[in-house]
């Protein structure tokens, strides 16, 4: 997963989808022992964007910002086995920046090392110039503000994806081209050959599911 800060941009929409099933399935098998890996499957789902867009964000390259998303995942995963988070203490939103916001500065940690390691200057005993020209401070506001926008945006995306995992493909893809694209029933009867009163059904339950796991995801920023 090479690459520099601009390969993101490059990417398609589909290639970021290959990536993350690959850095998934990578990740489900560190968690291979671990009880409920279906709900881990899902939470990984549910939150790899956010925490893969804010590493971006914050200047890190494609592999180190992936590397992220899997050690974020993992430490949620240990803390919530040690019970660590306390919902009274602050929201699920809170803690999930929080923890992101660590695993980006280990990036930049270890970024700064090996670059520092192998310069010329070091090898010589000399001070090595800074690698990097000024790690981002993620406490700052600006990283907040980030947070809080790709929050936003990652919360009908995130939704969509759960709601994937609940309904069968063609169902999803009914209420994809009805709803979402927003085909005319008779024209979804055309393209994918089903009948007008099983567009009406998937547009009723998939959406029902949606607004359902919409309000969970909000739920979280409290």
């Amino acid at each position: 997963m090479e690459g520099d800060e601009e390969t993101h941009r490059k990417l398609s929409a589909g290639d970021l989808e290959k990536l993350a099933d690959r850095t998934r399935r990578s990740l489900i098998l560190k968690l291979a022992d671990w009880e409920d890996r279906k709900s881990w499957e899902e939470f990984y789902r549910t939150y790899w964007r956010l925490i893969y867009a804010v590493a971006i964000q914050a200047g890190l390259r494609e592999h180190e910002a992936w590397d992220v998303v899997q050690e974020t995942v993992i430490t949620i995963a240990k803390q919530t086995r040690k019970k660590a988070y306390d919902p009274e203490r602050g929201s699920f939103k809170s803690w999930l920046w929080k923890v992101t916001s660590w695993r980006i500065s280990d990036q930049f940690r270890a970024r700064a090392h090996d670059t520092a390691s192998s310069s010329p200057s070091a090898e010589e005993g000399l001070p090595a110039a800074a690698p990097i020209e000024q790690i981002a401070d993620l406490g700052d506001s600006s990283f907040e503000s980030i947070w809080e926008k790709e929050w936003q945006q990652n919360v009908m995306k995130a939704a969509i994806e759960r709601v994937k995992m609940k309904v069968s493909p063609k169902q999803f893809q009914i209420f994809d081209y009805n709803v979402i694209r927003g085909m005319k029933p008779v024209d979804v009867h055309r393209r994918l050959g089903v009948s007008i009163a099983q567009v009406y059904l998937a547009k009723h339950r998939v959406g029902a599911l949606l607004d359902k796991e919409i309000r969970y995801i909000r739920s979280q920023e409290k």
